[in-house]
């Protein structure tokens, strides 16, 4: 076993006192939440620049809120799975998002965003319209999560959220995906928080996901507006799915047979774009979004 550094008198007193402060710093900061002069954001804001507010761990600040208590604490902490022992400059950014979401208090007159859901056949170019989306200020494009193991240059959080089998599952039994489904051996959903964040914050939040999902929101969202992204024909339809390469005859027969049945479901869907190019179908998105 290493043997523990020896410190100096100077430096056992200097490290003293900065474990001293931060007491009192932290202390602080959980009267002022207690009393109501912060809240969970301001002190998420502070902890960016505050090693003693960064080191906290979250039950306490939890445990400080009026109200809350120490059981009510600890259950909400297991149902957003954040570890017991996690510190306010740990938490991931779904789990700050949640955490937010859970205490904010919008103003009467605030607006929510719009939540548009952009569904339709494999290959019709749903993606390419959600890419060039994310570079304008108009949609927050939301970020699906993946039991997937990421590809070399996939980013955590810009990406997907990446998950493990058991963060999946737990997501699901607390309810905490707008939609979900299992695809090629790995499953997919849309996290209900983050979406619902942007939306208090007055964003247009597109999803781009499939059919069924966009059923699933529609149950669990009413408002939400479903967007059928059609082909200009059947025949560019096939022409697109023909020509991925790294299909083989037999996974490019299934995807053609699976897209007649998902172009039948147009019927379904409250508006029907046809994407015969890219920008235009922007353009559209953004005119319904903010109509």
């Amino acid at each position: 076993m290493p043997t523990p550094p020896q410190l100096s008198p100077e430096q056992r007193a200097a490290a003293l006192a900065k474990s001293t402060r931060a007491r009192q710093v932290r202390a602080q900061v959980k009267a002022k939440v207690k009393n109501g002069d912060l809240d969970i954001a301001a002190v998420f804001s502070l902890a960016q620049s505050d090693e003693s507010i960064s080191k906290m761990r979250v039950i306490e600040l939890l445990e400080s809120i009026t109200g809350l208590g120490k059981v009510r604490a600890q259950a909400l902490m297991e149902r957003l799975t954040i570890s017991p022992t996690r510190r306010v400059g740990g938490l991931g950014a779904l789990q700050r998002s949640a955490l937010l979401a859970q205490f904010s208090i919008p103003s009467i007159d605030s607006r929510l965003g719009r939540l548009v859901v952009l569904s339709g056949p494999g290959g019709v170019g749903k993606s390419s319209v959600a890419r060039v989306l994310r570079t304008r200020d108009e949609f927050w494009v939301s970020v699906s999560a993946t039991t997937r193991q990421p590809r070399t240059n996939e980013v955590d959080g810009f990406d997907y959220y990446f998950y493990t089998d058991e963060e999946f599952d737990r997501a699901v039994k607390n309810d905490l995906f707008l939609e979900w489904a299992a695809f090629a051996g790995a499953r997919y959903g849309t996290p209900r928080t983050p979406v619902l964040e942007a939306r208090k914050q007055g964003k247009n939040v597109l999803l781009e996901i499939d059919i069924e999902g966009a059923k699933q929101v529609k149950a669990k969202e009413p408002e939400a507006l479903l967007v059928f992204l059609q082909p200009p024909s059947w025949e560019e339809l096939v022409a697109r799915l023909e020509g991925r390469g790294t299909d083989s005859a037999e996974r490019r027969s299934a995807r053609l047979e699976l897209a007649q049945e998902e172009l039948a479901q147009a019927h379904y869907f409250d508006e029907s774009l046809i994407n015969d190019q890219v920008e235009s179908v922007v353009e559209h998105l953004i005119s319904l979004a903010t109509s």
